[in-house]
């Protein structure tokens, strides 16, 4: 089938997603693709044109050399974060979600502590894309074969629990099918409708793969159809981000209060997960609501000092004489409790103003 713009459109294939066990531990300097020929062929099997390997990314990291010592983890993470998403106090520490330096938006930029050695953590590829091209140019050069390469790594995704694998990199791989332009079945046309065919692909050799039985690359068979010629690598796996200018959740629901606010949501504590005592939160929204600077020319933020009374309920005496500031600080204060999961009624009173506390979430 072909797109009336001449697009290619490939059929619905008929894969056979194959794990390659045998490949063992990969160190810095390893040449993973002679490792991965190797496995095929002591398994009894060799790669064939079309065919597509889903190499995790923790493999081409080590190859890469990119483990460093765990107890620098939380400093790696903020270096190879360039934008913070979301974070939350946890039992485990502080977590993380962020747009990581190798593209995604991920949580702890990819930093991971899971089947490496104890005591060290892997950082992602510096550049995955470039990971992908280098290894199937040196499959190209030890096999002779067009084989597309995904690197593959495991991230979560909002609005549904549980992880799945995607295409951290990808070379000679079409990313993406768009569909947008087609009729369906029913002579519908289709206006938005873009496959995310290497995230696909991940995640079908996610199935095969053992993240705790050692197998760090699967096979599939059967989709040729978005595999791109020889000497087309394609635009890779970072044509498949979002830009932020298009992302309508580019923040999380804490952060994105707070930047409202003009507070840098890092110069607060983040919010505990599961969610702390209502005390606790309602002290967070208070100095987030006194951080926040005055949102009028001219008129100065309130000076506010904060009495915590045995009932629990909190009053900010000092208050300005400007009703408007006083407003806006009103304002401020309701803003934050929503982003606590909080409902509060607050009151005017003569010394100040009464936040009274409602658990909604």
């Amino acid at each position: 089938m072909t797109h009336p713009s001449g697009r290619p459109t490939p059929g619905a294939p008929s894969l056979v997603v194959s794990p390659v066990p045998g490949i063992g531990e990969v160190s810095m300097g390893d040449d993973v693709v002679a490792l991965v020929v190797s496995a095929l062929r002591a398994g009894g099997r060799d790669l064939a044109n079309g065919d597509v390997l889903v190499v995790s990314s923790k493999i081409v990291s080590k190859a890469e050399g990119r483990t460093v010592a765990a107890a620098v983890r939380d400093e790696q993470i903020t270096a190879e974060a360039k934008r913070l998403v979301a974070a939350r106090r946890t039992p485990g520490g502080l977590a993380r979600i962020v747009e990581s330096a190798a593209g995604p938006v991920m949580a702890a930029a990819g930093v991971d502590n899971s089947n490496v050695e104890p005591g060290t953590v892997l950082l992602l590829p510096v550049d995955p894309d470039g990971s992908a091209r280098a290894l199937r140019a040196d499959l190209a050069r030890q096999t002779g074969l067009n084989v597309g390469v995904i690197v593959s790594d495991t991230a979560g995704r909002a609005w549904r629990d549980g992880q799945t694998d995607f295409a951290l990199g990808c070379a000679g791989v079409s990313p993406t099918e768009d569909l947008r332009g087609l009729d369906d079945t029913h002579g519908q046309r289709m206006e938005v409708t873009i496959r995310a065919v290497a995230d696909e692909l991940a995640a079908a050799g996610d199935l095969v793969k053992g993240k705790l039985t050692g197998i760090p690359v699967a096979l599939v068979r059967g989709a040729g159809a978005f595999v791109l010629p020889v000497g087309e690598d394609g635009p890779g796996a970072a044509a498949m981000l979002r830009p932020a200018a298009t992302d309508w959740f580019r923040y999380g629901q804490v952060e994105a209060v707070r930047w409202s606010m003009g507070v840098d949501p890092s110069a607060v504590d983040a919010p505990t997960v599961p969610a702390g005592p209502v005390l606790d939160r309602l002290l967070r929204v208070v100095e987030v609501a006194l951080a926040a600077p005055s949102p009028l020319v001219g008129v100065a933020a309130p000076v506010c000092a904060v009495n915590v009374e045995p009932e629990g309920l909190f009053v900010v005496p000092e208050l300005p004489g400007d009703p408007v500031a006083l407003g806006a600080l009103a304002q401020r204060l309701a803003a934050a409790a929503w982003s606590e999961d909080l409902a509060v009624t607050i009151r005017l009173e003569p010394r100040g103003l009464r936040v009274l506390p409602a658990l909604t979430g």
